[in-house]
C-alpha cells in the first residue's frame, strides 16, 4: 500500500510508520509535517492509496484543511488522525468528506483494521460513534421528510447499492461512474439525510421508506 503520512509529532509519525512497515513488507510512505507537505505529496503522488493527516497540524486549521484537501484530491480517501475523540467532531471530520477518523489513542491493531477498511472502500467508525448511531437514525429532520424529491436518481442508485453493502470501487464499477463522483453523491445522501456514515444512512432511508 501507498500512504501519505502528515503529522507535526515526529514521534508519532515514526511510530506509526514502523507500525505500517511491520505489517506490510511493500508498505511504502511519503511524510510531511504540515497541510502543505501533505498537499504537495498528494500531487507529487497521485497513485497513493490513502492520505493520512493530523487534525491539527501546521496550515490544517481543523476541519477547514480537510475540506481543502478533499477538493483538491476527491479521489484520494483521507483519514483523519487526531488525539481527540468529540462525537460532533467525529461528525464534523466525516461530513467534510474524509473516509475514516482514528483517534490517536486507538492500539495497534484498531488503526490498521481501520486503514485496511478505508483501502477497501469502506469507511471507519470510531467505536463510542457507531455506539449511538440507532438513536441517531430515528431523530426526525426536516430534509428527511422531503428525500425523495431532494436525491436524484443517480444518488437514489448509489443509495440502493450502499444498502447492498458495495464498496465505493464496486459501485464505481456497477455505475460506471468515477470514485469522486461516487464521494460527492455519498455526501449529499448522508447530508440530506443527515447522518455521518452508511450504516445510518441505510437505517434511515428504510425508516423513511426510500428502500422499500
Amino acid at each position: 500500500m501507498k500512504l501519505i503520512l502528515a503529522d507535526d509529532h515526529t514521534l508519532f509519525r515514526n511510530g506509526l510508520i514502523m507500525l505500517l512497515n511491520a505489517h506490510s513488507a511493500d508498505c511504502e510512505i511519503w511524510e510531511g509535517d504540515g497541510l502543505d507537505a501533505a498537499l504537495a505529496e498528494a500531487q507529487a503522488h497521485p497513485d497513493a492509496d490513502v492520505a493520512l493527516l493530523d487534525l491539527h497540524m501546521p496550515g490544517m486549521d481543523g476541519v477547514q484543511g480537510l475540506r481543502r484537501f478533499v477538493a483538491l484530491h476527491p479521489e484520494l480517501p483521507v483519514i483523519i488522525l487526531t488525539g481527540a475523540e468529540e462525537p460532533q467532531q467525529i461528525q464534523d471530520v466525516l461530513a467534510a468528506g474524509a473516509a475514516g477518523f482514528i483517534p490517536k489513542s486507538s492500539t495497534p491493531a484498531v488503526m490498521l483494521s481501520a486503514i485496511q477498511l478505508v483501502l477497501s472502500g469502506g469507511t471507519y467508525i470510531p467505536r463510542q460513534m457507531l455506539s449511538s448511531a440507532a438513536g441517531l437514525a430515528s431523530v426526525p429532520h426536516p430534509a428527511r421528510e422531503c428525500a425523495k424529491t431532494l436525491l436524484t436518481e443517480r444518488q437514489m442508485q448509489v443509495l440502493r447499492l450502499l444498502a447492498e453493502g458495495k464498496p465505493n470501487k464496486l459501485i464505481c464499477r456497477e455505475l460506471d461512474i468515477e470514485t469522486g463522483t461516487v464521494k460527492a453523491h455519498i455526501a449529499t445522501i448522508f447530508r440530506v439525510l443527515d447522518v455521518v456514515n452508511r450504516t445510518e444512512a441505510v437505517t434511515v432511508a428504510r425508516n423513511i421508506g426510500l428502500l422499500d
